[in-house]
């Protein structure tokens, strides 16, 4: 069974020692402000741009997707900043105070998609990272053949192994020091880029249906905030939890909304200006946006291009660690973060040096994923709103405690939202994921190919309201049973 406590303090020049472990209230340390650093490095991934031409992909007019972009955003990393909340009431990862709904071994469903998600996009980020090195050395006529690709890939996944094996400090130092240089970057190619726009084509852009809207605000939400929302409380966990819990949502929103929001934004503008930009980021997302840069500034894009995406992956590999270890595996936090090391290189190659489409497997991968974390979500914070105690800590370690073996509220609650969701997203980008959407037709919002609803994917919302308000309705009563036994 895992310890809730440490004896001693972790030094902070050395590996963090600490585990799934309840922090120690001796290393409860720092300010919610402190919360900017990790999120903001971890989303200004210049890949963001590339997401207003997804956006525009929907047939509507730049105020719609601008409405989207934003909205889509902030409320999704809002989302992040709640459940970050949780880390600093129970200074346990995010996979671990998840088991108060779900219980110690029902929450283990939860943990396996939440792994799956945190381990495939840190394998995205990584190839794409890979990638995007080899068209900008080819822009600049240096080789982009494999010899390039291997040193590439060579050198940013021993950059975010080393960073999740070292672990907490080791990190925050890392995220701090890149959301300087990369925001300093990133401001030279927004400026560098905005004489390729074009106002009059941007603000004759036809308006698309209410139904294209809402699936660019999902799409935004969906490939922005929601893929963190599994790894929130694992970096508000440190601090001391006399700490504001307006601060502490605060802050993790506006560090990790503020960057995204800029740079989707300017992608609107490129990709409403220059049709063929447009097209050309659906099949290489970093590597088109060289188009609109002078030579001399290829190479500090390839920073900003390449360390954004590192940002993203030292924060998913960190967390990935920290769920392996949710889900039972018995070694030290830096072992854990090694193993998924190891399936985040065999996966890279995969992708980098045999595959032959990376945008359509990846918008599966979001879509199928993303409805079963959206549901988490909404029963994890469903079940934070209700709680009014701290949660008790051994417990949380323990099946014959409070919190039980299995929470049946909210494994019925993520379940049914997750078939439900299914049942209203449309998936084309594989054979294999061609059953999904299967109830638009039954709900009368068919056809579910080409039907007006089909890319709305509205599957995602409804997962989030059904995993609320499902446990919010049913698991009120075990909850209170819960906090009587504390009391």
């Amino acid at each position: 069974m895992a310890t809730t406590e440490r004896s001693s303090p972790t030094p902070r020049s050395r590996v963090e020692h600490n585990g799934i472990n309840v922090i120690a209230e001796d290393e409860r340390r720092g300010r919610p402000r402190d919360l900017w650093w990790p999120w903001c490095a971890a989303n200004i991934s210049v890949l963001a741009i590339s997401y207003g031409s997804f956006l525009l992909g929907f047939g509507i007019s730049f105020w719609q997707a601008l409405v989207a972009g934003v909205v889509g955003t902030v409320l999704s990393f809002l989302l992040v900043g709640l459940v970050s909340l949780a880390g600093k009431r129970g200074s346990a990862p995010t996979m671990v105070l998840s088991r108060a709904a779900f219980g110690v071994r029902g929450n283990a469903l939860p943990s396996a998609v939440s792994y799956l998600l945190l381990v495939g996009w840190e394998t995205v980020l990584v190839a794409l990272a890979t990638l995007a090195t080899a068209t900008v050395f080819g822009r600049l006529g240096w080789s982009d053949g494999t010899a390039t690709k291997v040193v590439a890939f060579v050198v940013v996944a021993a950059v975010i192994i080393v960073a999740g094996c070292l672990g907490f400090d080791a990190i925050m130092r890392l995220q701090s020091w890149l959301t300087v240089a990369l925001a300093v970057l990133t401001v030279g190619y927004v400026a560098l880029s905005a004489s390729h726009i074009d106002w009059s084509r941007v603000g004759s852009l036809p308006s698309g249906s209410t139904t294209a809207l809402l699936g660019a605000l999902v799409l935004a939400a969906t490939a922005l905030g929601l893929g963190w929302v599994n790894a929130g409380a694992d970096y508000s966990r440190y601090l001391p939890r006399s700490v504001s819990s307006r601060a502490v949502v605060g802050w993790t929103t506006l560090g990790a909304s503020l960057a995204p929001v800029v740079l989707v934004v300017d992608g609107l503008l490129l990709a409403g200006s220059d049709e063929k930009l447009a097209a050309a980021v659906g099949t290489d997302p970093i590597g088109a946006l060289t188009s609109v840069l002078p030579t001399w500034y290829l190479v500090p894009f390839a920073f900003v291009a390449v360390f954004g995406l590192v940002a993203g992956a030292v924060l998913d590999i960190y967390s990935s660690g920290l769920t392996l270890l949710t889900l039972g595996l018995r070694v030290a936090r830096w072992k854990a973060a090694l193993v998924d090391g190891l399936l985040m290189v065999a996966g890279t190659v995969w992708i980098v040096f045999f595959a032959t489409d990376v945008i359509g497997p990846f918008q599966g991968f979001l879509i199928t994923l993303g409805v079963p974390i959206t549901a988490w979500c909404g029963v994890f914070v469903a079940d934070l709103a209700l709680r009014r105690r701290p949660y008790a800590q051994a417990d949380l370690y323990d099946s014959a405690g409070r919190y039980g073996t299995f929470g049946s509220s909210a494994l019925a609650s993520m379940v049914a939202a997750t078939v439900v969701g299914w049942g209203m997203v449309v998936n084309t980008n594989s054979s294999a994921l061609a059953w999904q959407g299967f109830l638009l037709d039954p709900l009368g919002l068919g056809p579910k190919l080409e039907g007006p609803w089909t890319y709305a994917n509205l599957g995602v919302l409804a997962a989030l309201v059904i995993g609320f308000a499902g446990h919010w309705a049913f698991g009120r009563g075990r909850v209170a049973d819960q906090e009587r036994v504390h009391s």
